[in-house]
């Protein structure tokens, strides 16, 4: 092969999200001498110059909020028709990928991939209405239909049964082993007591998170831990509020704010519990990662039962009283005592990136009349 396949990702943007940390923990395991990631997104992202850095090319388009819908859609079949030499286009954007392959496959692109990462489209009723008349395009113009777990292709793909393909969201494993030195080395640096209990979250700063309502629970456990802190890594649309209800509440001295991190591995090994009060999800690496390195998880019903990897580390808590939530985070914590690594357990799942990079790398090249 003389150059690589070059497959074009559409994302809206490539920050530290759990599809885009997917697609990034993919891109950095597949043989690139084979297969090389190009990227159409609508917003700059924290991964772009570690994509430009593994030679991948970020083409930029405003989204459609931005633009409005007519604009977007311009755009869009501009760009096709001016890059038509794609093989493979792989869509992450949910139901808004039926405009992204209607556009591919105006321009002839011939594979055109559609990502579930979700159970549920965010925003308002206009919103999700509007998603909804995307997604309309997706059985007609996507040939190949991937998701995170069963839960995200029956939403994504409710007439397709049987059809899609279910890609795990493997992770690097090695790098969650648990270590007690890098648990008290990290505690350190964001001055946390080596006694404290600690609850974390990783996570988007958005309604689907949850976060008010964690903020409730985390006040509850302060009634029997007057010492306990809660980490929040991430950022989104709903910081400000989510910074004014912690003000509100006085737990400034308590919630830590840590904001998008690269240093998730060593911000888990601080955690004695991790909290997931998520109102939907597809499957979260965060999850994967958390059981690889240890941590005991409570999650809400509403999360795929397909994250339970039999570490006994997954606790299920219906998102209805926050002083029941509190009770919960407080009784798993004990298992903290007896913390290992699950790494062994997560790759014979088949979350190890390395196995699901080569089943990917050898998808690609098959669908793009390559062989392996």
């Amino acid at each position: 092969m003389d150059s690589p396949l070059r497959v074009l990702h559409a994302v809206v943007n490539m920050n530290r999200g759990g599809a885009e940390t997917f697609i990034m923990n993919l891109y950095r395991n597949v043989d690139r001498s084979k297969i090389q990631f190009d990227f159409l997104t609508c917003y700059e992202g924290a991964f772009d110059e570690e994509i430009r850095q593994m030679g991948g090319n970020i083409y930029r388009i405003p989204y459609v909020t931005q633009a409005g819908h007519f604009a977007y859609i311009k755009k869009l079949n501009h760009f096709f028709h001016h890059h038509k030499h794609y093989k493979i286009v792989h869509s992450h954007m949910d139901k808004m990928s039926g405009f992204i392959l209607k556009a591919a496959a105006e321009a002839d692109i011939p594979v055109r991939i559609a990502h579930s990462h979700n159970t549920s489209s965010e925003g308002n009723s206009l919103i999700r209405m509007y998603k909804w008349l995307a997604g309309r395009n997706i059985p007609k113009y996507a040939t190949n239909f991937y998701a995170c777990s069963s839960k995200a292709a029956d939403w994504l793909f409710p007439n397709q049964s049987g059809t899609p393909s279910i890609i795990k969201n493997g992770i690097e494993s090695d790098r969650f082993e648990f270590s007690q030195e890098k648990r008290k080395m990290i505690r350190n640096s964001l001055q946390l007591k080596e006694n404290s209990f600690v609850i974390g979250h990783i996570g988007r700063f958005n309604k689907q998170k949850n976060h008010l309502f964690l903020l409730d629970a985390f006040q509850e456990t302060l009634k029997n831990l007057p010492d306990a802190q809660l980490l929040l890594v991430g950022t989104g649309t709903l910081k400000s509020k989510i910074e004014q209800k912690i003000k509100v509440m006085g737990l400034e001295d308590r919630v830590h704010l840590l904001g998008v991190r690269n240093d998730i591995p060593q911000l888990l090994q601080a955690m004695d519990v991790f909290a997931f009060p998520s109102l939907h999800e597809g499957l979260p690496v965060t999850l994967i990662e958390a059981q690889c390195a240890g941590v005991p998880c409570v999650i809400s019903n509403a999360i795929t039962e397909e994250v339970d990897l039999g570490c006994g580390l997954i606790t299920r808590h219906a998102i209805e009283h926050p002083a029941e939530w509190s009770n919960v985070l407080l009784s798993v914590s004990q298992s903290q005592r007896n913390r290992k690594s699950q790494g062994k357990l997560i790759r014979k799942h088949g979350y190890n990136i390395r196995d699901t990079a080569s089943l990917t790398e050898q998808s690609y090249l098959k669908l793009g009349g390559l062989s392996g």
